[in-house]
Parts: structure tokens; C-alpha cells; sequence
């Protein structure tokens, strides 16, 4: 482990050097990939620093443990010896984890859809919530967000809305977002005062290549139609809006909000991509059995995965017993401690299947 991180720890100031060669600087080629490998060793570079720390100052806290000490400095340098072999043990099983081969589709933009479930009108207002919600930690990333399509309610709530975000790094830490998320809290349309609980489903999807998912102009019927408002009616009277089917497996995509047929044609034909590598993903989870379902789930629509309860302030992600009472910082787009929490118990349990796989 020490020879890979020392030889990963090298490349990373190596990159460091190349980032401030002028001749790097001036190939735009050459600084991109640069300096996206240098984002993809941060995390391990930071902890093999640290590592590295906290070995040096146990060595000397353990020299000092051997010199003549009074007993109140002997207690001190023995409580220390405790508290860095402590970070020295955590530091390296954050190492190992670290170590684990990466999703190949973790750099990835993703396709996002959010359909309102169970609660009408009210789930659909909830699924208007949870789209700012990802739009603003988007932001805070320095993400872009494009809406591909959206179907809204009467009450400016979504039906359906699917958007793209862009964005180094957007799937690794968006994937873990698939699932059922309820909402528990007294609705706009509730008279009495009583708290209702709805859900909405998110889908999170990889932005697929063409070369990636191959689809067959054979394999699809195109369909045009003119772009409705909310409640249906008609919002202009070219058929601009494309409906893509695709024959073989039934999928349909639609889209209207683009500028022009060519362009609502080829956002669907990116949601359609996505979707059949989602579905070949989900077919191939069900056939190896569910070796992977025990902590951060399947990605499926209809598993729930998070509540949040409005008059408790409280969040809570059921698949690794998390709760947070910050619900507003949530839903105003931090999502860090949540996302974090998820990589690390994925990462986690990669790594005892591994250990397993090695026994």
C-alpha cells in the first residue's frame, strides 16, 4: 500500500510542476487532462499527507515515551500515543477505500428525472422542491443544469421534469440520489392543518456516448406534436415537441422544451440512451442477485431511500441511518454531509466484498 501511495503521491506533484509549465499552460489539450488527473489524486494525496504526519509524530511521541518523564508528562505522551495509533488506524482504512477502483462513470454528466409519486398535487410541489434542491448544490459545484423537459402542475409544481447536469465528477456524486423521497408536512392544499405525507421519484443516470449505447434508426419511431402548458393546453401551434419510441424494450421519451424539433430530437434521444443503459444496468443487478443492495441500495425508483419531515426540521436517509435537523440547508442545495456519508459507506462495503473475495 505505502509503494502505490508514495508512487500516487509523486505523480501528483509531478502534475503540480507540469500545471506551471508555461508551454502546459498553453495547450489547452494537454492542461485539461492534466489537471483533471491532478482532481483525481487530491483526495488520496491529501490523506497519504496526512498519513504521513501522523506516522512522524508518533515515532516521536513513542522517542519521548522512552526518555526519563516526569509522570503527569509520561500520562500526556501516552493519552497522545493513543489518540495518533487511533488516526493512523482510520487514516488507513481511508487509504484502502480510497484505493478501490473508481465507477467508470463517476466523471460523467448525469441525466436527472423527477416524477411526483403518491400525493397528487402535493408531490408534485415536492418534486419542484427537490429539482431547486439539486439545482442549487449544481451551483455550488459549479455545475451547469439544463432542463430537457418538464410537465408542470397547476400549482407550479412537476409532474415530470428531467434535466442534465455538466460537470466534472456530477455522477460520482449524484448517483446515490435514485430512489423514493418523501415528504411529511402539512400541504398548501390542506384546509385542516394535517401534516400528509407524498413521495416523489429520482432517477440519476450517466450521460451515455453514442458509441456507448448504439441505438437503431430501425429501433425507434419519432412522433411530433405541438408543446402544451400546465393543465394541457397548447403553448404554441408548430409541432415542435418529439416523442421517441423505442421499439424493442417500450421506452418512451418526450420532449418540448427546446428550441426547435432538432433540438427536443436530440435531448430525447440523450434521455433514451441513458435510460437503456439504466435498464441494462438494473437487468444485470437482478441477474447477479443482491450482493450490493445491503446499504446504499439499487438505485431503484420505488425504493425509499429519504424523508423529510418539514415540522421536525429533520432529514433522514434511511440506508445508512442518517439524520440531519437542518432541513432548510438541505434543501437550499447542502447536501455535502449527506453525499459524503453515502460515498463512504459504498466505498466501505467495496471494501469488506473485496477483503471477502481475498479470504
Amino acid at each position: 500500500m505505502l509503494e502505490r501511495l508514495k508512487a500516487l503521491a509523486e505523480r501528483y506533484e509531478k502534475l503540480s510542476e507540469l500545471l506551471c509549465d508555461p508551454e502546459v499552460a498553453g495547450d489547452a489539450e494537454k492542461l485539461r487532462a492534466y489537471s483533471k488527473e491532478q482532481a483525481d489524486l487530491q483526495d488520496i494525496y491529501d490523506a497519504y499527507c496526512e498519513y504521513k504526519k501522523t506516522v512522524d509524530q508518533l515515532a516521536d511521541a513513542r522517542t519521548m515515551l522512552g526518555e526519563k518523564l516526569d509522570d503527569d508528562l509520561r500520562d500526556m505522551v501516552r493519552a497522545e500515543i493513543d489518540e495518533l495509533t487511533a488516526r493512523k488506524e482510520a487514516l488507513e482504512a481511508r487509504i484502502n477505500t480510497l484505493l478501490l477502483p473508481r465507477d467508470p462513470n463517476d466523471d460523467k454528466n448525469v441525466i436527472v428525472e423527477i416524477r411526483g409519486a403518491a400525493g397528487g398535487e402535493e408531490a408534485a410541489l415536492f418534486a419542484a422542491d427537490l429539482f431547486r434542491m439539486y439545482a442549487r448544490y449544481a451551483d455550488m459545484q459549479g455545475w451547469k443544469v439544463e432542463v430537457l423537459s418538464a410537465h408542470e402542475s397547476d400549482l407550479g409544481g412537476y409532474k415530470e421534469i428531467i434535466f442534465m447536469v455538466r460537470g466534472h465528477g456530477a455522477y460520482s456524486k449524484l448517483k446515490y440520489e435514485s430512489g423514493a423521497h418523501r415528504v411529511q408536512r402539512v400541504p398548501v392544499t390542506e384546509s385542516g392543518g394535517r401534516i400528509h405525507t407524498s413521495t416523489s421519484t429520482v432517477v440519476v443516470m450517466p450521460e451515455m456516448e453514442e458509441v456507448e449505447v448504439e441505438i437503431k434508426d430501425s429501433d425507434i419511431r419519432i412522433d411530433t406534436f405541438c408543446a402544451s402548458g400546465p393543465g394541457g393546453q397548447s403553448v404554441n401551434t408548430t409541432k415542435s415537441a418529439v416523442r421517441v419510441t423505442h421499439l424493442p424494450t417500450g421506452i418512451t421519451v418526450s420532449c418540448q422544451d427546446g428550441k426547435s424539433q432538432n433540438s427536443n430530437k436530440e435531448m430525447a434521444l440523450r434521455v433514451l440512451r441513458a435510460r437503456l443503459y439504466e435498464k441494462k444496468l438494473q437487468e444485470e443487478m437482478a441477474r447477479y442477485g443482491s450482493e450490493r443492495k445491503s446499504k446504499i441500495g439499487t438505485g431503484d425508483r420505488s425504493e425509499r431511500i429519504r424523508t423529510y419531515n418539514f415540522p421536525q426540521s429533520r432529514v433522514t436517509d434511511h440506508r445508512i441511518g442518517l439524520t440531519l435537523h437542518k432541513l432548510d440547508s438541505v434543501l437550499a442545495g447542502e447536501l455535502d454531509e449527506i453525499i459524503q456519508a453515502l460515498t463512504l459507506a459504498d466505498r466501505a462495503e467495496m471494501a469488506e466484498q473485496a477483503q471477502e473475495a481475498h479470504a
